[in-house]
């Protein structure tokens, strides 16, 4: 697979010859939707909770007599059939959201969504990304010079520099290869790995 090289102009200096496992596989929309919706539901918190009607703050006395007032009989106003009464299934705080993925079938996905991007050339190779000072109006510059509007920059390694200055822009975001995520993956229009990220993504996925 060659995969064509800018630099941050936006023109082409060349091309890399990338790992065909990695960046021309068959794109299997499933596993990749496995994969995207386990990596959304690990990250769930799961504090939310609700409370059962032992919880709720109300007087536990009988509202009214059992007979002769027409009404339903009821025991306490904590019903779950009241309102404001408490949930008959009420979701607890630690409720467990996690979706186990095998790291085989993890990796497979990756690679699948790179290739993905390859083929619809939404994925750039970029020879080199530096930025001498940390000041967002010099890193979005290089985005405007290379065409850039909504990117994820993928780097081997992020200097102070790239960090700064590249946390305040709008629709960019960079991450070095072991930070990259599937839901960034297809989140952004363009994905732009530079050469060392390429070289790290084989050895970690290929």
């Amino acid at each position: 697979m060659e995969l064509k090289v800018i630099n941050e102009t936006g023109a082409v200096v060349g091309t890399l010859t990338a790992s065909d496992a990695l960046f021309a596989r068959d794109y299997n929309e499933d596993l990749v939707h496995q994969v995207v919706t386990a990596y959304r539901a690990n990250g769930r918190s799961g504090n939310r909770a609700q409370k059962g009607r032992s919880e709720i703050a109300k007087s536990t006395r009988k509202p009214f007599r059992q007979k002769g007032t027409g009404r339903a009989r009821a025991g306490m106003a904590s019903s779950p059939i009241w309102r404001g009464g408490g949930k008959i299934f009420p979701n607890s705080p630690d409720e467990n959201f996690t979706h186990k993925v095998n790291r085989k079938m993890y990796r497979a996905g990756l690679a699948a969504i790179l290739s993905q991007l390859v083929r619809e050339e939404r994925l750039v190779v970029l020879d080199a990304l530096n930025v001498d000072a940390p000041k967002t109006k010099i890193f979005a510059g290089k985005l405007k010079a290379m065409g850039l509007e909504s990117a994820l920059l993928v780097a081997d390694q992020i200097d102070e520099n790239l960090f700064l200055s590249s946390r305040n822009v709008a629709n960019a975001l960079v991450l070095e290869v072991r930070e990259a995520d599937p839901v960034s993956l297809v989140r952004f229009d363009k994905v732009v790995l530079t050469r060392e990220a390429v070289k790290r993504f084989e050895e970690l996925l290929a």
